[in-house]
């Protein structure tokens, strides 16, 4: 397995990830429609519920079998080039909980509407 493949497989997870946000936010969505029975719209919302955690089981799954192969990979690798990775995964930042300027934000800001991080 390449680095190629590695990256479209993370476009791939990405990907799941944004449709089984898209499906959790169907849910909510189901339960707030006034025009649907009471009964019905939970009926339904829980159906997209299960399936969205489906998915995550999934997502889940494809993340411990990415890194599986990221590991592999490094072991492959003859070392000659660790300073040129370190140089580029010292630029990145993978998540908004590496970033001190990012991390917490919703501590600090006021926007009168509920925060979910």
């Amino acid at each position: 397995m390449s680095l190629h493949k590695l990256a479209r497989e993370l476009e791939e997870t990405a990907r799941q990830t944004a449709e089984m946000v898209d499906g959790i936010t169907a849910s909510l969505l189901t339960l707030g429609d006034t025009s649907i029975d009471c009964n019905a719209a939970r009926s339904t919302a829980i159906r997209q519920i299960v399936v969205a955690l489906q998915m995550q089981d999934r997502i889940e799954q494809r993340c411990r079998n990415m890194a599986d192969a990221a590991r592999k990979l490094a072991d492959l690798s003859d070392g000659s080039d660790d300073k040129a990775a370190e140089g580029v995964w010292s630029t990145l930042t993978l998540d908004e909980l590496r970033d001190e300027s990012l991390s917490g934000i919703a501590a600090r800001t006021n926007s009168g509407e509920v925060e979910f991080f």
